[in-house]
């Protein structure tokens, strides 16, 4: 009875007919957030994959708020961003509830570098206790609706017009535009001299030096810079 994290497949087997309990929270009135933080983490303590559970976390915290209507259709809610800059608290949340547990559970490792769980572990997920998971899940929330989707918001703003001023003034394709502008906030406003004789070879000093002004018009506070496509 192998299992992926430290939940037996055993467990996993006997919490199916359970399944469900997800699906009934939503008619339930129950808080959004709270609905993503019992249902995420809850899969992340199951475990059930070799590999990506926690990208089928977040996703599920994306689509669980998405579902219920916290965040409008089309807008991307960059909380994964927040989560994973978050990294070694979002770990310490998990180890707070799993390491308590550790006493109680009989495994070894196996030759894949994984786990095998001798016991069976399923009461002790199955009704876990996600208070502080779902504290931190709303503090990952607050800061993106206060501070990191406001910050992506203005620099899409910035984006789209210094492209659209570049644009206007020399012809250029997007791609290639937008190449321009992440290699000027990279070198503090200026086009390196490298750049300036390769891939942008074509432009006159003049333009150059209007487009590197158009950059630091539209970027005010340079913060942090995307790498550019290559």
């Amino acid at each position: 009875m192998v299992a992926h994290g430290l939940l037996s497949t055993e467990s996993i087997e006997g919490t199916r007919p359970r399944r469900a309990a997800p699906l009934r929270m939503a008619p339930s009135g129950i808080d959004a957030v709270l609905h993503a933080a019992a249902l995420s983490f809850g899969f992340v303590f199951v475990h059930p994959l070799e590999d990506g559970n926690g990208r089928l976390h977040r996703y599920l915290i994306h689509h669980i708020l998405s579902e219920r209507g916290f965040t409008p259709k089309g807008v991307i809610f960059p909380v994964s961003s927040v989560l994973l800059d978050r990294i070694e608290d979002y770990r310490e949340e998990l180890c707070r509830h799993s390491e308590p547990l550790m006493q109680f559970i009989q495994w070894r490792p196996t030759e894949k570098l994984n786990v095998e769980v001798l016991n069976d572990t399923g009461d002790l997920y199955r009704y876990f206790d996600a208070t502080d998971l779902a504290v931190f899940l709303y503090e990952c929330v607050r800061r993106t609706v206060e501070h990191d989707l406001p910050d992506e918001i203005q620099y899409l703003r910035s984006y789209d017009e210094a492209k659209r001023r570049i644009q206007d003034m020399v012809e250029m394709p997007d791609k290639l535009a937008g190449q321009l502008i992440a290699f000027i906030r990279q070198n503090g406003g200026k086009l390196t001299k490298k750049r300036r004789q390769s891939e942008f070879a074509e432009l006159t000093d003049a333009e150059v030096a209007a487009i590197e002004v158009i950059v630091v018009e539209a970027f005010p506070n340079p913060g942090e810079v995307d790498n550019p496509e290559p």
